[in-house]
């Protein structure tokens, strides 16, 4: 689909996503149907990667949100690990200066703790020289975990409980939903899976709450801007009712 074809959706629909989120699942069975190492599957899903935020960039989405490593994920053969971590590392070089040029403002969530300390100052001094940029909101979901979200949230609310700043009855969910990662965002419109598996994999499932689920069995180092446009256009047709009727919806829309 081309971006005239974009604009076309826009005109008839205008409700195309604000903020995307995407598992980007099947790199590892890429390799194997090409009897290659999985490494290979994870490289050209990088490839993938810039394919899709530069067709986010151009479509003017305003936020993109990419699950690139799950708490989870550590459990996978140490060798992989390395080799992701290393990936990651050669990727932020490669990638930074040209994603600054676009006016994309790059952020990390998750537990970067746990990455030793090259990577952490790689992904530092992407955040710092990417913070003031306007353009597309990309951000890298690394060492991140769903629930442990939702946890980490809850323990500055705690803290301000134990020292009397809150009560029990303040604590609701707009006041969580003050400390969960990307608070500063509009909640994820669309979420994209490649891969064929339909489930979330505890990715941002506070935020997800409304969010409409796509699911493609096209593996991520195959899905490119055309499959994006595919997905949008599927998102275009949706009703978000957020728990009123069509009915209701109508009458909005028409009042």
């Amino acid at each position: 689909m081309s971006l005239r074809s974009v604009d076309k959706i826009k005109s008839e629909h205008q409700n195309l996503p604000k903020h995307i989120v995407i598992v980007m699942d099947g790199n590892g069975r890429w390799a194997k149907k090409r009897f290659m190492p999985r490494t290979a599957g994870h490289h050209a899903g990088v490839k993938a990667t810039r394919k899709v935020v530069e067709g986010c960039v151009a479509r003017g989405i305003h936020a993109l949100t990419l699950f690139a490593f799950s708490s989870e994920n550590w459990r996978r053969p140490e060798q992989e690990v390395s080799s992701l971590m290393s990936l990651f590392v050669t990727t932020l070089q490669s990638e930074v200066k040209s994603l600054h040029e676009q006016d994309v403002r790059i952020r990390f969530i998750g537990d970067c703790t746990a990455f030793d300390e090259k990577l952490r100052e790689k992904i530092q001094q992407a955040e710092s020289l990417t913070i003031n940029n306007k353009g597309l909101q990309l951000n890298i979901a690394v060492n991140y975990g769903g629930r442990w979200d939702i946890a980490n949230a809850f323990k500055p609310i705690a803290e301000k409980i134990l020292k009397g700043e809150l009560s029990l009855e303040d604590v609701n969910a707009e006041l969580v939903n003050q400390y969960v990662s990307l608070a500063d965002l509009t909640e994820p419109d669309l979420f994209i899976r490649t891969g064929g598996e339909q489930r979330i994999s505890n990715f941002l499932i506070w935020q997800l709450a409304y969010t409409e689920l796509y699911f493609t069995d096209v593996l991520w180092p195959d899905f490119n801007a055309n499959e994006l446009d595919t997905a949008m256009e599927w998102y275009s047709s949706r009703q978000r009712r957020f728990g009123k009727t069509g009915e209701q919806l109508q009458d909005t829309n028409h009042g």
